[in-house]
């Protein structure tokens, strides 16, 4: 029997509607719950006990409207919460997200990976970890970029300060030789557009919303819970409701209600 049940999701802001866009793509029966918590956006900067607070409250949240599993769509979310939420709901599905490091150290030619990332998730244990499992044998290169999630947040995903800024945290990495590029915040693919236009066609994007959407598949798949039913969307915020809906048509490709999150 389909379980209808709808999928909770959320992020720091709007990056985790990249995820979310994967979801419907592969999960057209599913009914998905979104949580932009952009009254607290970046988690980039924040200290993992504000993280995890937050975590807390929105996945309670979350779990109160219904939802059969949560996806944690923010690497720095990931890497500051998701063990102690697993801890706190083992029978819920829970999917989170973190860099591409193993796709990239195996797709790049010159052994030269660059990682453009928050600073929370450069920081964070998960991230060294993931380094010295599968990236070993290449030069990763990390870049912070601060300001980033913000020209996302606001829509401006091809304006000269965005380029500007763009620019400024890939040549760098192009210098020395960066043949793969991590998009290593979900806010990140959204400047896919902009950032095909300012690197050579050599360098390799690579970013993990096809592949969370995919694990979130087939672990649904495995307890019997993938939906069969009219895919219905809705939309919180921790922020201003009206500047999530202002931004929905530019990010997630049509208009929607959003309601004022209320923790």
């Amino acid at each position: 029997m389909a379980d209808n049940a709808p999928i909770g999701v959320f992020d720091s802001g709007v990056g985790g509607l990249s995820v979310l866009r994967e979801i419907r793509a592969r999960l057209p029966g599913e009914s998905l719950l979104y949580l932009a918590d952009s009254g607290h956006v970046p988690y980039g900067e924040k200290s993992p006990e504000f993280i995890r607070a937050r975590c807390r409250a929105i996945a309670t949240f979350l779990l109160e409207q219904g939802a059969k599993a949560l996806v944690l769509a923010c690497n720095t979310a990931t890497a500051a919460a998701v063990a102690e939420l697993r801890e706190r709901y083992p029978n819920v599905p829970l999917v989170g997200m973190e860099p591409a490091v193993k796709p990239a150290a195996q797709a790049t030619r010159s052994g030269v990976v660059g990682v453009l990332a928050t600073t929370g998730t450069l920081k964070s244990a998960k991230f060294a970890a993931l380094l010295d499992r599968f990236a070993s044998d290449v030069c990763v290169i990390t870049q912070p970029c601060p300001g980033l999630v913000e020209c996302v947040e606001a829509g401006e995903l091809d304006t000269e300060a965005t380029r500007s800024l763009l620019q400024g945290f890939v040549e760098p990495l192009i210098e020395q030789g960066c043949d793969t590029l991590i998009l290593g915040c979900t806010h990140y693919p959204f400047l896919r557009p902009l950032l095909t236009k300012l690197l050579p066609a050599t360098v390799t994007l690579v970013d993990t919303g096809a592949a969370v959407a995919r694990h979130l598949e087939t672990v649904l798949a495995a307890r019997d819970q993938l939906g069969d039913g009219a895919m219905t969307t809705r939309f919180w915020s921790s922020g201003d409701p009206r500047r999530l809906a202002g931004v929905l048509p530019i990010l997630w490709g049509e208009n929607g209600g959003v309601e004022a999150c209320p923790v």
